[in-house]
């Protein structure tokens, strides 16, 4: 049995539990075993319960009063509640912080420093504090994964390191930013800036404040992940060159198109490159795509260029990522 607790019930921890119950017998045929929630919080409140917490309950109650468990903190933290129970797994959804790496950061290396196994989909330890966390993990003998911090359900990461495994990969550029990319697709409609971002805000794919989408901080999140975990870096979120689309102007797009070409927020990696910006992009080319999805150019020594393409955030496609991440640790650990 693999019991997990689930830091974080957003959008992102909902979606989890919710592919928990919906996946449960294919988890059980993969892996012949089961998954058992056994902890969850929230900002406001908890459930434990050392068989397994009710999902339908859990997901029920969030939905009518906001709140994941019966319980209130009131004052307890993440940490004192993983204390009140036994579990294998932590899933770390809670929101991203790339200045202090937040509340994710102190979860996951109490976790990794007790043993249990990490899946995370929180970008900001990620991208602060790679080498130290990786090296917990490798101290205390569990796993830390993280395919949905980049992509969310675009498989990237784990493409990288263990399905081109022996090929040299000699760069990855790509669009991982879906708000970004839906701005200045809107652009080449004719749309200025700031109707585009109202119009992304109106469908939900930016923010209020979007400063962290359009500044290009939440690309160059995902760009130190992929240089660390697939360039072997150790670089932080303060060594991304990073320019965002804010001084991308109806002139410039027009001016693009007139030479087929569009403009687009790329975020390049290399062993000697780390860097987001707005680039010129050839029409046709596979960085050349419109809307809100997520690609990736993946440049090997011998397939060539490889192109994936994904959503790059929602509810169940990220949740697919925490799924493929928790079904590689189960049948990892089966073999032991």
């Amino acid at each position: 049995m693999m019991r997990v607790f689930i830091s974080g019930f957003g959008t992102v921890g909902q979606g989890a539990m919710e592919t928990f119950l919906l996946k449960k017998p294919d988890i059980h045929r993969i892996t012949g075993d089961l998954v058992h929630v056994v902890g969850v919080t929230d900002s406001r409140s908890y459930e434990v319960d050392e068989r397994e917490v009710c999902g339908l309950c859990i997901l029920g109650n969030k939905a009518v009063t906001g709140m994941a468990g019966h319980n209130l903190k009131e004052g307890k933290t993440t940490i004192d509640i993983m204390e009140m129970c036994d579990f294998d797994t932590l899933i770390e959804a809670t929101p991203t912080n790339v200045e202090t790496g937040g509340e994710g950061l102190k979860n996951i290396r109490w976790a990794l420093e007790h043993g249990k196994n990490v899946i995370t989909v929180n970008k900001g330890p990620l991208a602060l504090e790679f080498a130290e966390l990786m090296a917990l993990a490798r101290k205390n003998g569990c796993e830390l994964r993280f395919e949905g911090s980049v992509g969310g359900a675009m498989p990237i990461i784990n493409l990288c390191t263990n399905d081109l495994a022996g090929m040299k990969i000699r760069s990855i550029q790509g669009i991982f930013n879906g708000t970004c990319n839906f701005i200045l697709s809107r652009m080449d409609s004719g749309l200025p800036f700031e109707q585009a971002l109202k119009e992304a805000q109106q469908l939900g794919y930016a923010e209020t404040d979007p400063t962290y989408d359009i500044e290009g901080y939440d690309s160059a999140s995902k760009v130190v992940i992929l240089a660390n975990s697939v360039f072997g870096r150790d670089v932080k979120f303060k060594d991304v060159s990073v320019t965002g689309i804010t001084s991308v102007t109806s002139e410039a797009i027009a001016l693009a198109a007139e030479c087929g070409m569009v403009i687009r927020l790329i975020g390049e990696v290399s062993k000697d490159k780390l860097e987001v910006s707005p680039r010129l992009i050839p029409k046709g080319h596979p960085l050349s795509i419109s809307g809100s999805l997520n690609t990736a150019l993946i440049n090997t020594d011998l397939a060539g260029p490889i192109t994936v393409s994904g959503r790059g955030a929602g509810r169940k496609e990220t949740a697919s990522a925490i799924l493929s991440d928790l079904i590689s640790i189960m049948k990892s650990q089966k073999k032991e």
